[in-house]
């Protein structure tokens, strides 16, 4: 039978050393103590003993509330996932016949996409003999290319790929920096948003237990 594998730290009976260094829950240096008194200690204070540093001789444990530093944790974490730029490969498709007021309302979704911070891959697709005159098709790339090369950049020249043309643009660095910049700040007012939500309701409960006990 498979034995259930513990993640993250180890926490009051799984901390198994005979004498650890406590960290107090206000962060001042308890010392090293038994392990069976550091837990005691952090049962006193209906909190939580939890190993910081299990390589460290004693290793170091932390009196904490483990179940608010797991969700604080978790709250970084997704803080940090959603600051993260993630691009995607958008698509335009032409023809070699796109005609010119076609073509222009194609570059301008290329432009939104490249300022969006994604990559951009322009395929034209050839019927029939079209495909005789490829030379058609390169030039609406160029061209493409030309009207979007203030923001981005060849990534991939156009090839051919069976019975298309395409070639793939990317965002020049300074619009990655942009949208990167714009992602950490819309993150860090999501943060603040939420921290005014907690203190806002820590406030209410507080106002609460007021009532009750006058």
């Amino acid at each position: 039978m498979r034995r259930h594998q513990f993640t993250g730290p180890r926490t009051n009976d799984r901390i198994r050393v005979p004498e650890v260094r406590v960290i107090g829950a206000d962060g001042s240096m308890l010392g090293i103590m038994a392990t069976a008194d550091a837990k005691r200690l952090a049962r006193e204070k209906e909190l939580d003993l939890v190993e910081v540093n299990p390589k460290a001789s004693p290793p170091v444990c932390k009196v904490m509330d483990f179940g608010k530093f797991k969700y604080e944790e978790s709250r970084k974490k997704r803080q940090a996932r959603k600051a993260q730029v993630h691009v995607e490969l958008k698509e335009v498709k032409l023809r070699p016949k796109t005609d010119d007021h076609d073509l222009e309302f194609k570059i301008k979704h290329a432009r939104r996409f490249i300022e969006e911070g994604n990559k951009v891959k322009i395929t034209c697709r050839f019927r029939g003999r079209e495909i005789t005159h490829p030379e058609t098709a390169r030039r609406q790339l160029d061209y493409v290319m030309e009207q979007c090369s203030d923001i981005g950049q060849m990534e991939q020249p156009a090839r051919m790929e069976g019975r298309t043309m395409t070639c793939i643009i990317a965002p020049r660095q300074e619009i990655r920096a942009r949208v990167a910049a714009q992602a950490a700040h819309a993150a860090k007012q999501a943060q603040r948003e939420r921290e005014r939500e907690d203190e806002s309701e820590g406030e209410s409960e507080a106002e609460a237990e007021a009532a009750a006990s006058s």
